[in-house]
């Protein structure tokens, strides 16, 4: 028969059904979303389009040898264009720094605010290169559930310094707190903690330099879309709103998958689910490694987010694709979201405005806008049905207060996503953002393993295995997985 089955619809789950019908695989693909793509989904309100997912593409030749494994082009189905400047940082004191483009353009605009932080970004850039050539070239798609694996990558992980966190390792390069934010922000695009995630992560300052950042016209629900024509292409089968039920595991086997529309005979499955819900809800303990359980039961998870779409009755050409904009504190705010676990009467925002590089996304004349704060995860106990609309008005009223003039005049089709619509729309645990956190004692080995810690013919991909969250970590999971099973008839 060689029947995969894939459960969860998310761009990892995309790569490996992929990957695993290039193998020779008859593949079926299991999500309980009414449409493919995870969280990477999006919303069409009277033309305003608001993606809700990830909406910064880097390493866009993750996503072109999907293509490739079948003789095609991405150009043909996905249009992806690069956006300039990649970030724009808005400070609290009103000034800006807008990051991308050329090395001497960045170093200009440093100048602007250190000028002794030029040499700095230098050191910086080459020391995040040559965590880049081991941590990503190197590393990214290869397994690592043996522990001989992880132990021959010590000295050089060593050697590089990556038991120092991402805030440590730019702080010793850079002098001017700006820039050090504006440097270390990296990891929150992945669920971690700057002050607590290794500077393992600071290879995607690196990995942006290198390939630039890019935007798929239409939104990241035009790059679903294409891959979901790929998909139906290469007969794969594909099964929305299905809800998997649970497993049928025979001398370490799953044998079948049982969903709300029937059951699924299968040779191997694919999780792209949260691994903590994988093993507490589909996977007896019985038929779980000691590992799995220590993980399931110990690992700490990403922060929660909140997301705030709206649409605009008039333009704002002055507000670039991607802004940063930044609160009054740094460390401390990010104590409260993941220490603390307390919603602070500050914040942080990441505005994400796509019609600034593409207007099909709004009507004529308008915008649509995406706002994403992170905040603590459901374990913080913080009700949101309660404070959703004042979270949203706050952060509306920073925004009109500072970048935005006017805006609370002009705003139509607001609507949020919060850490409780994480968890039940994706069964997220505990609302997590990213899955579990990018800690170091949570990298590599020390991640939910690529090869289930249990059934033999179980295997994960997502943001929670390895090499972790964001679009290239999970397509590089699928890499992972696809090096873990053999080609039909091989």
């Amino acid at each position: 028969m060689n029947k995969a089955v894939v459960i969860g619809a998310g761009l990892g789950g995309i790569a490996s059904a992929l990957r695993l019908r290039a193998k020779g695989y008859d593949v079926v693909i299991i999500d309980q979303r009414e449409r493919l793509g995870g969280r990477a989904q999006q919303f069409n309100k009277e033309g305003f389009i608001f993606d809700a997912g990830p909406t910064v593409i880097t390493a866009p030749f993750l996503l072109e040898e999907l293509f490739t494994l079948f003789d095609k082009q991405m150009s043909d189905y996905i249009d992806l264009v690069p956006v300039e400047p990649w970030y724009r940082f808005v400070y609290s004191d009103g000034t800006h720094f807008d990051y991308g483009g050329t090395i001497e353009d960045t170093l200009e605009r440093i100048k602007q605010i250190e000028p002794d932080d030029q040499a700095g970004y230098l050191g910086l850039l080459a020391q995040s290169e040559a965590i880049f050539d081991v941590g990503f070239t190197q590393l990214a798609d290869k397994p690592f559930h043996k522990m001989s694996t992880m132990l021959a990558q010590v000295p050089a992980l060593i050697r590089l310094k990556c038991y120092r966190t991402v805030w440590q390792m730019v702080s010793a390069y850079l002098k001017s707190d700006k820039l050090r934010q504006a440097f270390s922000i990296q990891p929150l695009l992945v669920g971690g903690n700057p002050f607590a995630t290794t500077s393992i992560y600071s290879l995607i300052h690196y990995l942006e330099r290198k390939w630039g950042v890019h935007f798929a016209m239409g939104g990241t629900g035009a790059l679903v879309d294409g891959l979901e024509k790929l998909m139906k292409e290469q007969g794969i089968e594909i099964m929305l709103n299905t809800q998997v039920t649970d497993l049928t595991i025979l001398d370490n086997q799953v044998t079948e998958v049982h969903t709300n529309a029937g059951k699924l005979a299968c040779d191997k499955v694919i999780s792209n689910i949260d691994p903590k819900y994988l093993y507490r809800n589909l996977i007896p303990s019985k038929q779980q490694k000691l590992s799995a359980k220590i993980k399931t039961k110990h690992s700490s998870l990403s922060m929660g987010l909140f997301v705030l779409h709206f649409g605009t009755t008039k333009q704002y050409p002055d507000i670039v694709h991607h802004t940063i904009w930044l609160g009054k504190r740094y460390e401390d705010l990010l104590s409260d979201i993941f220490d603390k676990k307390i919603l602070a009467d500050d914040f942080s925002l990441y505005l994400h405005r796509p019609t600034a590089t593409d207007p099909s996304m709004a009507p004529q004349g308008c915008d649509s806008f995406y706002v994403l704060a992170p905040v603590p995860n459901n374990l913080s106990g913080i009700d949101w049905s309660v404070q959703e609309k004042d979270y949203g008005d706050r952060i509306i009223a920073a925004l009109e207060k500072t970048i935005m003039p006017g805006l609370s005049s002009h705003i139509v089709h607001r609507f949020a996503k919060t850490p409780k619509d994480f968890e039940h729309d994706f069964s997220s645990v505990e609302g997590s953002g990213f899955s579990i956190a990018p800690s170091f004692q949570q990298s590599a080995w020390f991640r939910f393993h690529n090869r289930a810690e249990g059934p033999d013919n179980l295997f994960l991909c997502g943001a929670g295995t390895h090499p972790g969250a964001g679009v290239p970590g999970v397509l590089s999971s699928a890499k992972v997985v696809d090096r873990l099973i053999n080609p039909v008839n091989a």
